[in-house]
């Protein structure tokens, strides 16, 4: 299963500049609680919502109507296919795809990250998170490939940054440019905006506090 994102083209199409890029954008809170209940009924209290909130802001800058140049669809950004396997997945918690529904969207994103951080071991919490959202970005199995590459290389195969994320096992040089760009401007660059604005704690402080 792939799932095709495409990040940073919503800024440009919604109108936005890069200036506001790198700002909350005002319709992040009105979807705050309803983040923060799904994250908290998969990861506990101690869910990195500020990690999460990133991952919302680089999919779709919280604009639940977003709809990509492929047909990703909504705050999340799910494919069609991609929701619909969702809802097969979880039908008890998710029901029925509704990738526009921002309720609905942002349940099924954070357990399908929980579902990718279950597939991926690291050798640290941050670098387990590049993995999940790699493999959200681009495919598991994309994921599993560049980790046995990077181990043929001499590389460890359970760290992300500098290691794996540098070994392309076949994508395409835009794909490839473009997941190795979504792990890091999500833990990197968007984190730390929510962390800054007390949204809660991220999973990669260690990388961007000195």
């Amino acid at each position: 299963m792939r799932r095709l994102i495409p990040c940073l083209w919503v800024a440009l199409v919604c109108g936005q500049s890069a200036f506001a890029a790198d700002q909350v954008p005002h319709q992040a809170e009105q979807y705050r609680r309803t983040l923060t209940r799904a994250a908290h009924v998969e990861w506990g209290l101690d869910a990195p919502i500020a990690t999460l909130a990133g991952q919302v802001h680089q999919e779709s800058r919280w604009r639940a109507d977003a709809r990509s140049p492929v047909g990703a669809q909504g705050l999340a950004q799910f494919m069609p296919a991609t929701a619909d396997w969702m809802s097969e997945l979880y039908p008890n918690k998710l029901g029925p795809a509704q990738p526009y529904n921002p309720g609905w969207a942002l349940r099924a994103m954070v357990a399908y990250d929980r579902w990718l951080y279950s597939q991926n071991q690291a050798t640290n919490d941050c670098d387990r998170w590049a993995f999940a959202l790699s493999a959200y970005n681009g495919g598991q199995g994309w994921v599993n490939r560049d980790r046995k590459l990077a181990s043929r290389k001499g590389l460890d195969h359970l760290a992300w940054f500098d290691s794996v994320e540098r070994h392309n096992a076949g994508r395409s040089a835009a794909n490839f440019r473009e997941n190795r760009r979504y792990p890091r401007l999500i833990l990197l660059r968007w984190e730390p905006l929510y962390a800054a604005v007390s949204w809660g704690a991220g999973v990669c402080t260690e990388r961007y506090v000195m």
